[in-house]
């Protein structure tokens, strides 16, 4: 079993329960920048086992994903970033293992703002990948 790994900072909790080592990257700011300073935000990276779980109780999709975004209120929700998941889309994708998590990371608070995929969106993380250089 993991040793379980916390951050708290107020409005912003980040909880680490894999083994995996998440990338040093400003999620504080990027929360700050896309959902505001008083939403409470939970970020917790999880393994495959956790990811499945909640994708299949949620979604009804019966495998790991990479991201789930749960909004909890209208100024409160959580964030499930898989390492494992992320580690292998990034190499998939050609990109750096820091930088799509850190797109996994604004992908899911987009989501928790309500925002659906397509154009906006994708517009939207390619403006915040290059404000936050990920």
């Amino acid at each position: 079993m993991p040793k379980e790994a916390t951050v708290d900072n107020s409005n912003f909790s980040i909880k680490n329960l894999t083994k995996g080592k998440p990338p040093r990257l400003p999620f504080a700011r990027i929360k700050a920048e896309i959902l505001g300073k008083k939403y409470n935000l939970s970020l917790v990276f999880a393994g495959n086992a956790l990811t499945e779980r909640l994708n299949t109780t949620y979604r009804g999709k019966h495998k790991p994903t990479n991201v789930l975004s749960f909004p909890l209120s209208k100024t409160s929700g959580e964030i499930f970033v898989n390492l494992k998941q992320a580690k292998k889309e990034a190499r998939k994708f050609g990109e750096g293992y820091r930088n799509f998590v850190g797109l996994l990371f604004i992908h899911g608070l987009l989501h928790l703002k309500d925002m659906r995929h397509g154009i906006k969106m994708e517009q939207a993380e390619k403006r915040l990948r290059k404000r936050f250089l990920i």
